[in-house]
């Protein structure tokens, strides 16, 4: 491992990369511990402690710590991942959308500019919603409403800043800003999951490392996990050359998704404590029915990773382009008719392998609060090191260092996955 990290400090565009995520990580946390204007950090973090409810708790996790503070990046770089969702679903509804998605580049750029002002109309939302609960629950003491609004326009201004951080990050850095944002966020909590094992109860002490690390393999064996496609190019003419036929295979992913389908899971289920936050009858059904590791969350949850893991993987990948694509260059999946038919193949194949990779990030995404529930474990142990925070951490750690890779075979250094 020491020589990797030896091998990518040599090269100059690598470390500089590197050195500059590392910034901009850091900056993120300082902006996370720093309160927003007129706020109480022990008057939110008591009632974190005392009335919090679950659900604030695990909304947390995504922020750092930063909600429980109501510090300036308390609303993370959630509101963002849910106005991606939103322009996602809507390129399937709209048809300017979609073909904005079909122009390249320009329209990528296009949809990004809606998302960015989407981001700002939901951040702004979220932070009223929070202020005003807070301030009902005596969490906010001697805020009057210019002070709530200054409050509003904080937590907005934060998110615009995390949203465009995690840009620079993804064109100077190394990864994708936003992953990395959450994945930082995550890790920022392990220290906390650490303590609550070491002071926690003999067998929680005894079966949870081994259940942590179980939990690691299996991310890694599914994350890692490929059908293989083979594929055979015929002979064909290029120029005054004839090519001679080749064979090789399109990878398929057990979990072509990774991370995003329970980033988009949590972000939309973050949605009914911000909207319930104006009414008391609401907030209080959403504790009693819909708290953390209750059934219903649970069974939500499940529900919407399957058909967020469905979702996503269509987007990511077309039967229909591909097959038009490996007919335009001359090559076919040997027994299966070029055209309709490998599109039908490609489909029937993505949909039987999409199905064990969705029940897996769903099994996953619940065991924390089945084992908060029934295995006597601590809150903070199991959203700390639980399925979700280490699915993604583990995602986001491994496609950082394909990136990395990619990096340093360019430049003919020894790869780090080999």
């Amino acid at each position: 491992m020491f020589s990797w990290l030896a091998n990518a400090w040599r090269v100059p565009e690598l470390r500089h990369r590197v050195l500059f995520t590392g910034m901009i990580l850091a900056f993120y946390r300082l902006g996370s511990w720093i309160p927003a204007p007129g706020v109480d950090s022990a008057s939110i973090q008591s009632y974190f402690n005392n009335k919090g409810g679950t659900l604030l708790g695990f909304l947390s996790v995504f922020s750092g710590g930063a909600l429980s503070r109501f510090s300036l990046f308390a609303l993370g770089i959630m509101p963002y991942v849910t106005a991606s969702i939103i322009l996602q679903l809507l390129t399937v509804v709209i048809p300017k959308l979609e073909q904005l998605q079909k122009e390249g580049e320009a329209g990528y750029a296009k949809i990004n500019q809606y998302t960015r002002y989407l981001t700002v109309v939901l951040a702004a939302a979220q932070a009223t919603g929070y202020a005003y609960l807070f301030k009902r629950q005596g969490a906010l003491l001697h805020t009057n409403s210019g002070r709530l609004v200054l409050i509003v326009v904080t937590l907005t201004a934060g998110t615009t800043l995390l949203m465009w951080m995690g840009e620079l990050i993804t064109k100077r850095g190394i990864g994708n800003g936003i992953s990395l944002l959450i994945f930082a966020s995550i890790l920022s909590s392990a220290p906390a999951g650490v303590s609550a094992w070491y002071n926690g109860g003999p067998m929680e002490k005894l079966f949870f490392p081994l259940i942590a690390i179980g939990i690691v393999v299996a991310v890694v064996f599914v994350q890692e996990g490929q059908r293989r496609i083979p594929i055979q190019y015929a002979k064909r003419m290029v120029g005054r050359r004839m090519t001679s036929g080749q064979s090789t295979y399109m990878p398929l992913r057990v979990n072509m998704a990774g991370v995003i389908p329970i980033i988009f899971a949590a972000a939309l289920l973050a949605l009914p404590q911000t909207f319930g936050s104006f009414s008391p009858s609401a907030q209080t059904f959403i504790n009693r029915h819909f708290s953390y590791s209750s059934l219903n969350y649970l069974v939500v949850e499940a529900t919407l990773i399957i058909v967020f893991t469905y979702f996503y993987t269509a987007v990511q990948f077309n039967p229909v382009d591909q097959a038009d694509n490996l007919r335009k260059y001359g090559g076919y999946v040997p027994g299966i008719r070029p055209g309709p038919p490998t599109a039908q193949y490609f489909d029937r194949v993505l949909t039987r392998l999409t199905l064990p990779g969705s029940l897996f990030l769903a099994a996953i995404a619940v065991l924390p609060s089945v084992f908060i529930k029934y295995g006597g474990f601590s809150q903070a142990n199991s959203r700390a090191l639980g399925g979700t925070s280490v699915l993604i951490a583990v995602g986001v750690a491994l496609d950082t260092m394909r990136q990395m890779e990619s990096q340093m075979m360019m430049r003919s250094y020894e790869g780090f996955l080999k």
